[in-house]
């Protein structure tokens, strides 16, 4: 087990939480609206403003890109950075689709390809050690 301090473990750690933030978006696009249309009384308490998402978009494109950049840059190694663009793309045109029903989809399946980009880093780097 590599200590936390080492650049490996922080950066494993780093793709680990933006995993999980791909797939807590994952949940929230897929889930949450299911919730909600079968307790119709929490749903104005679970409403959302719409700029919530672009928030989370804008929160979310530094800390992921900025991870796959990085892990990029060092192994001289793209694909799994322009997956992650890709992914965040997706998710920027499921967000412009507000209203449509092809906005959960597009953002969901943006969101698992941004995950998709993670994973294909952490195997990467665990392929370089080996």
């Amino acid at each position: 087990m590599e200590p936390v301090s080492s650049p490996t473990a922080k950066t494993n750690l780093l793709d680990a939480l933006a995993i999980g933030a791909s797939l807590t978006c994952v949940l929230h696009c897929l889930a949450l609206p299911v919730l909600i249309a079968f307790l119709p009384a929490w749903s104005a308490w679970l409403a959302l403003p719409e700029i919530s998402h672009v928030w989370a978009l804008a929160l979310a494109i530094p800390f992921s890109l900025g991870v796959l950049f990085r892990a990029a840059r060092g192994r001289r190694w793209f694909a799994a950075l322009w997956v992650g663009v890709a992914g965040f793309l997706l998710m920027a045109v499921g967000l412009s689709l507000h209203g449509s029903w092809m906005e959960p989809v597009v953002t969901s399946f943006g969101a698992f390809v941004m995950a998709f980009g993670h994973v294909m880093n952490w195997r990467q780097r665990s392929y370089r050690r080996a």
